[in-house]
């Protein structure tokens, strides 16, 4: 439980009047004759009431399309609710509803690129990618996959395939053949968008003999199309299969308007994939309609994006965080688009952009944050960041001492949003609240529509203890289908075998007394010596304060028919892990969380496995330390890192 006993920012009177949640709530007073005054009571309502609720928040964020009737049919079915089962919408034409001169995406590439893109222009380009897209053959239901950088060619590739009601499915161009192949070869993909290549750190990194072995794997793939990032498009294409540049692929076409099929509601969408640390990764098949909604109801009610604000997250094609990004166009916002190291070519080029660019809300990883303050970064003294009005983090739980970073060294009134929620979603369970104030190390509150709770191993509600994050009511943006899983067996055990019925989300959760939330971790990497559940994140939360700790990793090893702790930690250059430093880093965590936190061994290791978005994997590291095969090392950013925790003798006593 967290022991503030004062909040670390509160909204000016003047901010909570004008925000959108006090709009969007006086709206559901106006139309549904209702008394609700603050968030708390406008989330009890939203939950209690999905058809109406939802309703408003396809009209308050003007949906384009038929919305039909019902609104809501099966509500008590949890799989099997149907969100606007009549309702006929297109996500492009929602995506595309803003022309003009003004900027749709401002791109920056480290130091080596930069341009921008106007509505006109994004429409120009969508549709000649939608000409080019129907003359190569594809139609509704067909897949286009994408391993691209963050680039506004990216989206529009998105947006031209939405706009005939294929498929988009993606990922960075930094991934493994084997982690290309082992996503895009289960979905079958009519096109196979890549790029010649990318930049990272100022390293310009060619991606042709990859793409060799990935266009073979995919012979479905009738076309490759590779787009220009590099300036070698006509090279790389000339030496693959059934392959052209961007250019050649578009030269045909003239831009005109831009068609849009308007399909069902739970007509599929994207194909998103578990990090597949476990396995071949799971195809999260999402629809139209629920990610259309949820997005909306986030970005405009939640984060108050309005038309003119620009907003970036800095992600990657490979994390849904860029799925929930370029749905910010339905906003009417203007996109900012970032690829590359997010400290290259200086330490505080993600600020450079912020101040420069005059960007409103800022999101990126707890990761990020954290390593900033390491980097004794302080925006605050050196950048104007008088526009940035949110700071939104997710990917990890956010540590309360980056809470404190924030308000001392970033920006002193802005709205920190640690948001949690994932892939399996698209979208958040828990978030921001731009009326309510922020208390250090917690979410602020449950999302609007969704019926979050914490239940112990019984399934009973439980407050001020950890258990096990539910939803219990349907929402619109679960997944319409897993991919190749005809009876929906994976889909089910995925999310409905804990709990029958109910959706649990295998998050180690905690609500606090302000209301809020603390997420503890994954819950099957959750820790058990002597039978006590322990979530990872409250370690690091300790750990990673002490200076000469860059980053740690901790996991449960069978011991002497128990389970010990033990704790991995990456030091600062030219520090060594002696027994003061041990005895000092036990102690913050036993002090700061508490005695059964402490690890029983506590090793130093020169690098740490993580995923492509950037999340450590602590189950891969468990099954090496326990000499088991990890399932798939392409879904890992840096899998030679696995090697360092084979056989070692510390963990043999």
């Amino acid at each position: 439980m967290n022991a503030s006993t004062s909040p670390l920012w509160s909204p000016s009177p003047e901010a909570v009047r004008d925000s959108e949640i006090t709009r969007f709530m006086q709206e559901a007073n106006r139309r549904f004759g209702l008394a609700l005054s603050d968030y708390r009571q406008l989330h009890a309502w939203s939950v209690e009431n999905l058809p109406a609720f939802w309703e408003l928040v396809w009209d308050y964020c003007g949906v384009i399309g038929e919305r039909g009737t019902p609104l809501l049919a099966d509500e008590n079915r949890m799989p099997g609710a149907k969100f606007f089962p009549n309702a006929k919408l297109s996500f492009a034409e929602n995506m595309l509803r803003k022309t003009g001169s003004e900027p749709a995406m401002i791109f920056r590439g480290e130091d080596k690129k930069a341009y921008r893109l106007s509505f006109d222009e994004l429409h120009a380009l969508v549709s000649k990618l939608q000409h080019a897209m129907r003359a190569a053959g594809v139609q509704k239901g067909d897949r286009v996959a994408a391993m691209l950088p963050n680039l506004p060619e990216s989206v529009a590739i998105m947006l031209a395939a939405s706009s005939i009601g294929a498929i988009f499915s993606s990922c960075s161009p930094d991934f493994g053949e084997r982690g290309v192949i082992d996503r895009f070869g289960q979905i079958e993909p009519k096109l196979f968008f890549a790029c010649d290549g990318y930049w990272y750190a100022g390293k310009k990194i060619q991606i042709g003999e990859k793409l060799q072995t990935v266009v073979k794997n995919l012979p479905t793939a009738q076309k490759v199309i590779i787009v220009p990032y590099l300036g070698e498009a006509k090279e790389t294409a000339a030496k693959l299969p059934r392959a052209t540049d961007l250019d050649s692929f578009l030269a045909p076409y003239q831009a005109k308007k831009v068609e849009f099929e308007r399909l069902p509601f739970d007509h599929p969408l994207y194909i998103l994939f578990s990090s597949g640390t476990t396995g071949v990764p799971k195809c999260i098949v999402h629809c139209a309609g629920g990610v259309l909604l949820q997005h909306l109801k986030e970005h405009r009610i939640h984060f108050g994006i309005r038309p003119g604000n620009r907003v970036i997250w800095f992600t990657t094609l490979g994390w849904m965080m860029w799925n929930w990004l370029v749905t910010s166009l339905a906003a009417e916002a203007t996109l900012m688009l970032y690829d590359g190291s997010p400290f290259h070519p200086t330490q505080t080029v993600m600020f450079d952009y912020v101040a420069e660019e005059k960007i409103d809300v800022f999101g990126t990883s707890a990761k990020f944050i954290d390593a900033a303050k390491k980097a004794g970064l302080r925006p605050m003294d050196t950048h104007d960041l008088s526009r940035m009005r949110v700071l939104a983090s997710t990917g990890s739980p956010l540590v309360p001492e980056s809470f404190d970073y924030v308000y001392d060294a970033v920006k002193k009134d802005v709205h920190l949003a640690s948001v949690s929620g994932g892939t399996d979603l698209c979208a958040c369970f828990v978030g921001g609240d731009p009326t309510s104030p922020v208390w250090k190390g917690e979410i602020q509150a449950p999302a609007l529509g969704m019926a979050v709770d914490v239940w112990d191993d019984t399934g009973k509600p439980v407050k001020g203890e950890r258990g096990e994050l539910v939803c219990t009511k349907p929402f619109p943006s679960m997944p319409v289908m897993f991919w190749n899983d005809p009876e929906g067996k994976k889909y089910h055990s995925a999310y409905f075998d804990r709990f029958p019925g109910i959706w649990c989300h295998g998050d180690f959760a905690e609500w606090t007394e302000h209301g809020g939330m603390i997420i503890h971790g994954r819950s099957d990497a959750t820790l058990n010596p002597q039978g006590v559940r322990i979530g990872t994140a409250e370690i690091y939360a300790q750990v990673e304060q002490v200076p000469e700790v860059v980053e740690s990793i901790a996991v449960g090893q069978e011991w002497d028919g128990d389970t010990r702790i033990v704790l991995f930690v990456r030091l600062r250059d030219g520090v060594k892990l002696d027994e003061a430093l041990t005895q000092k880093i036990k102690l913050q965590v036993r002090t700061g969380a508490s005695p059964r936190h402490v690890p029983a061994k506590i090793i130093q290791i020169a690098d740490i496995p993580r995923t492509r978005s950037g999340k450590i994997t602590e189950l891969a590291v468990r099954d090496v330390v326990h000499g088991r095969p990890v399932k798939n090392t392409e879904a890992l950013a840096n899998p030679e890192a696995l090697d360092l925790y084979k056989d070692l003798p510390a963990l043999r006593s």
